[in-house]
């Protein structure tokens, strides 16, 4: 099981990669077209999806999708999800490198936080057996409803009177947040289908809110990439769905911590340590060239 394991770490990873690049792309394109609006959803796709960037990015995040429930379904919630944050990783060296963004001391702190929190949590978790897909419906609702409504308080966030300059954070946030949710339902749909098989997955209630969290997740991340800047809004974005997923995987589906006090300390400092650096890392960042050009 240890290699099932490791194959969904790495399987976790490469999601990592091509999710960040994906965003990049849709940033370019997003930015491209008209503003999303609520009001107006079908019309807000078509422009979107009009902009052959938007729609390369999104090709690509269909790609990292299917390598997310793929690792899923190989390894713990909490394993994928820690893994998943070493996108901060990628997102600050492929915007230096890939999209000409300047990226700061303040950051590179971040991607030595970020090492040294997967570090810890590796050398502190427990040996693990099978995916963990086994999970308590009222635990679940809890969860996710939680989450919804938290999501949806951001969203209203802008109409709320939020500051201009934080819409687009606030979004990317949101966005986060709810694919957190869908994650979580995904996760629980690979367990029911494993058990009950796929027609048991295709009548699940989990089904529906995996599908409408991501929905509602593609709205506000689009408009979120309009309103903000792109490392911030990706960052966040990114770092609030780790988080959703890491805490899911612990609270939903009983992901084990450290069984020894020692190891839960350092397991409780290596999350606290990957939180920190994913919360170092939307800091104001400006384009070596133009941010149009971006």
């Amino acid at each position: 099981m240890t290699l099932t394991i490791d194959l969904g770490i790495l399987l976790a990873l490469a999601c990592a990669f091509a999710s960040n690049l994906a965003f990049f792309y849709k940033y370019r394109g997003a930015n491209a077209v008209a503003k999303v609006r609520v009001s107006h959803p079908l019309r807000s796709a078509i422009a979107l999806y009009s902009s052959r960037w938007f729609a390369l990015g999104m090709a690509i995040a269909v790609g990292s999708w299917g390598l997310h429930v793929a690792a899923l379904a190989l390894a713990p919630m909490s394993v994928v999800q820690v893994s998943l944050a070493a996108g901060v990783v990628f997102i600050a060296v492929m915007a230096e490198r890939m999209f000409g963004f300047e990226v700061g001391p303040r950051q590179w702190l971040g991607l030595m936080l970020t090492a040294t929190g997967l570090v810890m949590l590796g050398l502190t978790a427990p040996a693990m057996h099978g995916a963990h897909a086994h999970f308590s419906q009222a635990a679940m609702i809890s969860f996710e409803a939680t989450l919804f409504g938290l999501g949806g308080l951001l969203i209203m966030g802008p109409r709320m009177g939020g500051p201009v300059e934080h819409h687009g954070v606030m979004l990317g946030a949101a966005a986060g947040i709810l694919f957190g949710v869908s994650d979580t339902a995904i996760k629980a749909l690979t367990g029911i289908s494993g058990a009950h098989g796929l027609l048991a997955l295709a009548l699940s209630p989990w089904l529906l809110v995996a599908l409408s969290a991501s929905v509602v997740a593609f709205y506000a991340s689009a408009r979120g990439l309009q309103d903000g800047q792109a490392v911030p809004v990706i960052a966040v974005t990114g770092t609030a769905a780790n988080i959703a997923g890491i805490a899911g995987g612990i609270v939903v589906f009983g992901d084990p911590m450290a069984g020894s006090p020692l190891g839960v300390t350092l397991q409780a400092l290596a999350f606290v340590l990957v939180v920190v650096a994913a919360a170092l890392m939307p800091a104001p960042l400006r384009a070596a060239g133009s941010a149009a050009a971006a």
